[in-house]
């Protein structure tokens, strides 16, 4: 497949994966992205922007990585396209401030410090941690459901994979 086809393949699964319009969102038709890919061919990662895959040139921004059950794991740069364009709590477990220098660092964030929560949230799907301002402190995956992550005073509501640093730094 050529990368316009697979765009348009991945842009379906980000559809159906995180809510009409998302991929749009995360894959703007005519924004230069760069499609890293298998040994088999299969689309691994989605950089924004062009990028020059020849040792020591500078990264672009990892949006998504696709993997190989066809879900997407979000980067940061692909967390705040998503933040853009959909209205919070959509995606999204709200954390208490207690929980940002931990959440930012990496660390899970547990049920008793959540606030609120997108009510269409599974196990299992990727969200963005945000505080009540909605700043972004992290991207995971969700270990309860909307209700579970509001009604459990223990437990890791969000396995992070990867914090954000705090830009007012």
């Amino acid at each position: 497949m050529s990368d316009d086809e697979d765009l348009a393949a991945l842009r379906v699964g980000a559809d159906y994966q995180f809510g009409a319009g998302a991929g749009d969102a995360l894959f703007p038709p005519g924004d230069p992205v760069t499609l890293r890919r298998s040994s088999g061919g299969r689309p691994r990662q989605v950089i924004a922007g062009d990028v020059d895959d020849t040792p020591g040139s500078s990264e672009g921004a990892r949006l998504v990585s696709y993997g190989t059950d066809g879900r997407f794991t979000l980067g940061e740069a692909g967390a705040r396209r998503l933040q853009a364009a959909f209205p919070a709590p959509t995606g999204r477990v709200v954390v208490g401030d207690e929980s940002e220098p931990y959440v930012r660092e990496g660390r899970n964030a547990f049920a008793k410090f959540v606030t609120a929560a997108g009510p269409e949230i599974r196990p299992g799907d990727e969200v963005l941690v945000v505080d009540p301002t909605d700043a972004l402190f992290a991207v995971g995956r969700a270990e309860l459901s909307y209700a579970e992550a509001l009604a459990f005073d223990s437990g890791v509501a969000v396995k992070v994979r990867h914090g954000v640093a705090d830009e007012s730094e």
